[in-house]
């Protein structure tokens, strides 16, 4: 599809209806560490919030149509065809694009030069055309469309003939686009060139506080090679995992450029709102930081000798927690901004007319047991890698444990954020439990100081409540909270932190359970929708991450041909890229909910490092990285 076309009439309606429905699948990710942007495979950036994740959008076609805006750069040829690719080991795009006449190169990349700049506050994306073949003519669209598409910026060429340059302002924001002339056209601007074999064209766009001086352009071969060495000598530093290396390696990356590089911060996402029911109201901003999500991620790049994001990380989550324990959130802003209020966007109608777009997340206001266990779970992986604890991060520790000793006997919303009831969920009681099980073991293995034999008297009684109430022996299997005999997939995390043998009756019972009723057309959903525990109308798609910590129970519970057979069937769900979102449709093989979704990139390192640590092919250190503290229950 032609992005760069629309006139008006019916190619512009066409262009507007395409644009709202191409698959999720079909966007490549690009970014520098504190922001991203989404590039389609028709050449056009849809996406892009600046100077960071959570900042308002600057293009969003992808949440409606052309007019949200959108930047397009291919051949002005309609039938051109284009095969694309990572340049090894970073996130630099390399699209070839064939048309009769010859061939071009695009390269897409956000330069990590910019994150270095320091007090010079930019942010950029560089777009070069390389002639490989022949004479390409090359069409280029820009909208831009500042706050969600709410503002139209105030455009003035301020460039020469020789270096044209665009600067746009709406409030506070400016970009400026440097390349070839851009004409205007309604509330657009067009442009055409030609590109004969050798010859390198270069367009950049620079977002800048619009108060500020315009920044100076970027050398472009200077930024390409800078940001290509930057990513290849963090993924070097990677402790191989001796299974599914290269699947395992793009989503290492993929965890890396979720992490905030001057805040510490890990985002959930890239996106909002793209729907987990197509067409439906299942549709969340997920550029924040969830302590839940932060926290396995943190483990999976641990697993694999990361420790300073480690460091970072519990950095800023002392910053964000600073204060009283009792207001600790589920979730913060990237540089731990509290209030997240959620509020809908009347400017941007939705991808495929999924509505509403939101902006801010509500659940920031719920109460989810089970983040202190997954905080105090990474925490503990953290002493064991060699990240020191001080005085401060430990007071952290025990503050939390305090309060969650306060709130024992309070139902929660739990690791799905339902919006319906809330209720004593068995993966939030076990998450507690890991809690204290690692408070515990902080002060008898660790030396740090806090009141063990309390700790662990709580841990215990959670245990029997646990097996009391959310254990169902006559279904032979744990429920997803007491009084249903429904189950829930993330039950599958009971192993994961130690509460219990992979291979334990009560466990291969529950794995029976979920396999029986959660499995559909080949892959795991979370719960069951149509008992309305989430208080949110209709359907959603399987759960990415679901169906790799069943690879990972597969594994572990000596079912090794199982859990390669599975693999093997979720990777092939991946983009050509290697992306995954949160969620995936097996009978179309569409994808659906936020990209790239770091829980699903996550579940998918611990899924290869599984299957490695079984298969005997694990490094020595990463077998030992896991599971050092947990006393099973029963055991």
């Amino acid at each position: 599809m032609d992005a760069s076309v629309g006139t008006g009439g019916e190619g512009e309606g066409a262009l507007e209806q395409a644009k709202t429905t191409r698959p999720i699948e079909s966007y490549a990710v690009i970014g520098d560490c504190r922001t991203a942007a989404l590039v389609g495979d028709d050449g056009a950036i849809d996406w892009l919030c600046v100077p960071r994740f959570d900042a308002a959008s600057v293009f969003g076609a992808i949440l409606g149509g052309p007019d949200q805006g959108f930047w397009s750069l291919r051949p002005a040829d309609a039938t051109a065809t284009a095969a694309r690719a990572y340049a090894t080991d970073t996130f630099t795009l390399v699209t070839r694009w064939s048309t009769a006449d010859g061939e071009v190169e695009v390269i897409d990349l956000m330069p990590q030069t910019a994150v270095e700049v320091g007090a010079e506050r930019r942010s950029d994306v560089i777009r070069r055309v390389r002639g490989i073949r022949g004479s390409v003519a090359v069409r280029q669209e820009l909208r831009m469309r500042f706050d969600y598409a709410a503002s139209l910026p105030w455009v003035r060429q301020v460039g020469t003939a020789e270096a044209p340059v665009l600067r746009a302002v709406a409030g506070p924001d400016a970009l400026l686009v440097r390349g070839p002339q851009l004409e205007p056209s309604g509330h657009r601007h067009l442009g055409e060139f030609t590109v004969a074999a050798g010859d390198t064209v270069d367009l950049q766009l620079t977002w800048c506080p619009a108060h500020l001086a315009a920044p100076e352009p970027l050398d472009v071969d200077a930024a390409i090679a800078a940001t290509d060495a930057w990513w290849r000598s963090w993924v070097a530093s990677c402790e191989e995992p001796g299974a599914y290396d290269p699947a395992v390696r793009r989503s290492l990356l993929v965890l890396r450029l979720l992490s905030h590089e001057e805040t510490g911060g890990i985002v959930a996402a890239a996106t909002s709102s793209l729907p987990e029911d197509l067409g439906g109201a299942r549709n969340w901003d997920y550029r924040y930081v969830w302590l839940r999500d932060a926290a396995l991620t943190l483990e999976a790049l641990m697993h694999h000798g990361y420790t300073r994001e480690a460091a970072a990380w519990r950095t800023w989550l002392l910053r964000a927690i600073a204060g009283d324990p009792a207001d600790v959130q589920i979730m913060y802003g990237l540089a731990g901004e509290r209030r997240l209020t959620e509020w809908e966007v009347p400017t941007l109608p939705g991808y495929a007319a999924s509505a509403p777009v939101r902006v801010g997340n509500a659940a920031s206001e719920q109460y989810q047991a089970d983040i202190f266990g997954e905080v105090m779970v990474a925490l503990d992986a953290a002493r064991h890698v060699g990240v020191d604890e001080d005085d401060f991060s430990w007071s952290l520790q025990l503050a939390l444990l305090g309060e969650a000793e306060r709130q024992l006997e309070r139902p929660d919303s739990g690791i799905w954020e339902v919006r319906g009831a809330e209720q004593h969920f068995t993966h939030s009681r076990v998450m507690l439990w890991a809690a204290f099980d690692r408070g515990v073991c902080a002060v008898e293995s660790d030396g740090c100081h806090g009141p063990a034999e309390r700790w662990r008297d709580i841990r215990d009684r959670l245990g029997e409540a646990i097996e009391r109430d959310g254990f169902d022996s006559g279904l032979g299997s744990y429920v997803q909270f007491p009084g249903t005999t429904e189950v829930d997939a993330a039950l599958l995390q009971l192993p994961q932190v130690g509460y219990l043998a992979h291979d334990d009756p009560r466990m291969l019972g529950t794995v029976a359970r979920i396999e029986q009723t959660l499995m559909r057309d080949g892959l795991l959903r979370r719960y069951r929708t149509e008992t309305d525990v989430d208080g949110v109308p209709g359907d959603e798609c399987e759960f990415i991450a679901c169906s790799f910590w069943l690879v990972e129970q597969y594994a572990h519970s000596g079912r090794l041909d199982d859990a390669n057979a599975f693999m093997e069937r979720i990777l092939a769900y991946r983009t050509d890229l290697g992306l995954l979102a949160e969620q995936v449709d097996p009978r179309t093989g569409r994808h659906a909910g936020n990209t790239p979704q770091a829980l699903s990139h996550l579940a998918l390192v611990r899924a290869a490092d599984a299957i490695a640590h079984v298969s005997g092919t694990a490094t020595d250190g990463a077998r030992q990285s896991r599971g050092r503290c947990a006393r099973r229950m029963g055991a």
